[in-house]
């Protein structure tokens, strides 16, 4: 069988071959609802090797074609490895064709035993994706047209590896901070304590992600985690942003800082701050970052909702309950989630990266905020199941302890993005329903 998928992109021809060729480009289009991890990507188009790991320590190997690369034109790949090649045949060509000077066709050829079932979702969200990646890099380029050098801290986590994807394929140079040795070019080891007076030697920006999980019951060590691991190393960071010169300073922040309990009350980054364990601890992380702003530097820190991706996070716990049918409300379903899709909390980061009039705290949310029970019934309809078990309120306790239920699993926060709105910003996905469609590679009009 010959599985066939093509679509329009709005960029020239060379500039989306490019972006192919790019580091990065194979994890943005890796659908995130799969079960795989990309271990090592291709260093080339021409002859290259892509490998991705399975649960079980299955092992799918990619080779590129010498035969079959013809840039701007094409590229392609089939599958070597032992023993998925015995057991179905992969070739995949990628085809690249101008249909103006600023738009190109973008077909998929995929000579293969895989059923159509199964690939025409991969295809639907690899082509929404590269869509909207060139669409965003083409906005980026309106605050900045030239490549930077970004440091990021939490690079391995959810919102960091899409993130350290999005600048790299963008044209931009990541150097990742890892607290163990470095394992790769590009990486810098970090001691979160005490940063070497060098870790930001030729940085243009640093992007702080780094911190304790969030979730976890709510015991006295687990908070002090909370707070060992966002607010001295944040401050050491900033300090050395400020004697190095690096021009540019985005740490992670979150929307606890409003409290747990807003009910209807629409938040601005100009609201008050509220009260609970998570509003004193977000306050303190942001004020952490002052030294850098003492310095010079810009800062950003970003407020963020509710990150919807099935490769983790929130939605990634609840993604296997309601792919079987068990999922539902937790509790009445009547407080509001502040949310935002993975891709446009990069694109944010990549803003408070470039854009030079963006600063101070920035809520990291969609304009469209939804119910509990929304929430349930989108995702249940996203993925065709019922969502008729719903959580009781005391369900998230037994996980996370009462304190914990009450400011994460239940906690009631309408937040608006006010400064992201005033400045024109374009969300990929403003309401949820196209989020999870895209999320979970449900098809749009092409």
């Amino acid at each position: 069988m010959v599985f066939r998928y093509s679509s329009v992109v709005p960029a020239p021809r060379d500039e989306v071959f490019d972006w192919h060729a790019r580091p990065g480009a194979f994890a943005r289009l890796a659908p995130p609802w799969q079960p795989v991890r990309l271990t090592a990507e291709a260093d080339s188009l021409a002859d290259g090797v892509a490998v991705l790991s399975f649960p079980g320590g299955l092992r799918w190997e990619a080779r590129h074609l010498p035969e079959r690369h013809d840039p701007p034109r094409r590229f392609a790949d089939r599958l070597v490895s032992q023993p998925l090649a015995a057991l179905l045949s992969w070739t995949h060509a990628h085809d690249f064709v101008a249909e103006t000077g600023e738009s190109t066709r973008v077909v998929d050829r995929v000579a293969t035993s895989v059923p159509e079932a199964l690939l025409r979702p991969m295809f639907a969200y690899r082509h929404a994706q590269l869509a909207d990646d060139l669409a965003a890099g083409a906005r980026a380029r309106a605050w900045h047209d030239r490549p930077v050098t970004v440091a990021v801290t939490g690079s391995g986590g959810l919102v960091g590896r899409s993130l350290c994807s999005l600048l790299t394929t963008g044209g931009h140079r990541v150097v990742r901070l890892v607290r163990g040795d470095p394992a790769h070019a590009g990486e810098r080891r970090w001691d979160p304590r005490e940063p070497a007076a060098d870790l930001l030697e030729g940085v243009d920006a640093l992007v702080h992600l780094a911190g304790e999980p969030l979730f976890g019951r709510f015991t006295e060590q687990h908070k002090e985690a909370l707070r060992d691991s966002r607010v001295g190393p944040t401050r050491a960071l900033a300090r050395l942003v400020a004697r190095s010169g690096t021009r540019v300073f985005v740490t992670a922040s979150a929307i606890g800082y409003y409290g747990p309990d807003r009910g209807d009350e629409v938040l601005t980054e100009d609201s008050p701050r509220g009260t609970g364990f998570l509003a004193d601890l977000v306050a303190d992380w942001e004020e952490a970052a002052e030294p850098a702003a003492g310095g010079g530097a810009r800062c950003v820190q970003v407020r963020t909702g509710i990150v919807q991706s099935p490769a983790g996070g929130v939605l990634g716990l609840q993604y296997p309950l309601f792919a079987a049918g068990l999922g539902g409300r937790i509790g009445d379903g009547r407080q509001w989630m502040s949310w935002i899709g993975v891709d446009d909390l990069a694109d944010l980061y990549v803003r408070a990266v470039l854009d030079g009039a963006l600063t101070g705290p920035v809520n990291g949310v969609a304009p469209n905020p939804v119910r509990g029970a929304e929430h349930a019934d989108v995702l249940a309809g996203t993925l065709r199941r019922p969502a008729a078990l719903p959580v009781p309120g005391w369900g998230p306790a037994l996980l996370l302890g009462r304190e914990g239920a009450d400011e994460v699993a239940l906690a009631d926060q309408r937040v608006a993005p006010a400064r992201l709105e005033a400045a024109g910003h374009r969300f990929r996905y403003p309401r949820l329903e196209g989020a999870l469609a895209h999320l979970f590679g449900r098809e749009r009009p092409v």
